[in-house]
């Protein structure tokens, strides 16, 4: 095993980290399977009503006795899902898009663990100020929506420099061994993945989905605005379908939020089935139909790497022994030998 002071911190055995990948596509089974396999495994609030976001936590417990996390969206309102994750004593809760201040003090009474994501390192000295636990540095390779503009291995070591001693993980075109060693290398304390996780038959993405994924070069991502249905104007990453390459020369017609675009399917979004009109920013689960390939398939440029479906377990386990013989092997004998 890998232990960093991240793992001591979360109380995990390996320095992996499953992105939380919305609004429910990081299933419960998924973020179990990582966090068995020593990880730990972070689900999205999911949109889902405070009461039922409590069961999905409760279920949650039934997969995995180990840590694991709950993310919580600040450009929504998240103040009861935030009361339901303290009353849980989840262990650990993560922020993205926003301040966590007024989070953090109240989430250390109870015993919980804050992690905060950012994109730059004036976010970063913002949440390390305000006492959180650990930070998330994502590079703008990353899939999903992405809070920066900046590389990851420029920004990475820039967070660690300005945070320290606050551990920091690396998230953004990190998909195996060789980049969670990258990571270390950088001065981060474990790695944040979301696109190999989506290449898993625990992630709750539909097939079409999947398979685009590992169709998919690095060159096959765009960072956009496309999406912004319910979400406007937020940058994100997607894969370059054939819908993105015909709208992308309008994409701020995605954030207008018009009542007239048509509907072209159903998906999942707080534990219902609801219509999805063009350029929602909801991937397609499983359960979705309709016109699936110009839903938003977000996908991080990582996605090159991705050329099977695995268990997640698997994921974690490869990348640790995968970094154990880059640093044992490479690294220290034919390097330092040299």
């Amino acid at each position: 095993m890998l232990r960093t002071s991240l793992c001591k911190l979360l109380n995990i055995e390996a320095p992996v980290i499953c992105a939380p990948m919305g609004p429910h596509i990081t299933s419960l089974e998924l973020a179990a399977e990582v966090s068995n396999a020593g990880g730990l495994g972070i689900i999205s609030f999911g949109g889902y009503p405070p009461p039922q976001l409590r069961q999905e936590i409760r279920r949650l417990r039934t997969l995995t006795k180990k840590p694991f996390g709950v993310n919580l969206l600040l450009q929504f309102p998240v103040e009861e899902h935030f009361n339901v994750c303290v009353e849980e004593r989840v262990p650990v809760i993560s922020f993205f898009w926003g301040d966590p201040s007024p989070y953090v003090e109240r989430a250390h009474a109870a015993g919980l663990k804050v992690i905060d994501q950012v994109g730059s390192v004036e976010a970063a000295k913002r949440s390390a100020g305000a006492g959180v636990d650990a930070l998330i540095a994502q590079g703008v390779e990353a899939g999903g929506h992405i809070a920066g503009q900046v590389s990851t291995m420029a920004l990475v070591p820039r967070i660690v420099d300005a945070v320290s001693p606050v551990p920091v993980a690396a998230a953004g075109g990190i998909a195996d061994a060789r980049g969670l060693v990258a990571a270390l290398a950088l001065g981060a304390e474990g790695v944040v993945l979301g696109t190999r996780f989506l290449a898993t038959p625990e992630a709750a993405a539909h097939p079409i989905y999947k398979q685009k994924v590992l169709q998919a070069t690095e060159e096959d991502t765009v960072r956009t605005t496309l999406f912004g249905r319910g979400w406007p104007n937020a940058p994100h990453r997607a894969l370059r379908t054939a819908f993105v390459d015909e709208w992308l020369k309008d994409e701020a017609r995605g954030s207008e939020q018009r009542v007239d675009e048509p509907v072209i399917g159903e998906s999942m979004f707080g534990g219902q089935r609801v219509p999805l009109q063009r350029f929602a920013g909801f991937p397609p689960t499983p359960e979705a139909t309709g016109d699936i390939e110009s839903m938003g398939l977000l996908a991080g440029q990582s996605v090159g790497l991705v050329t099977d479906i695995k268990p997640a377990a698997v994921i974690v386990r490869e990348l640790l022994t995968g970094a154990r013989a880059i640093i044992e092997r490479r690294l220290s004998k034919e390097l330092l030998n040299s």
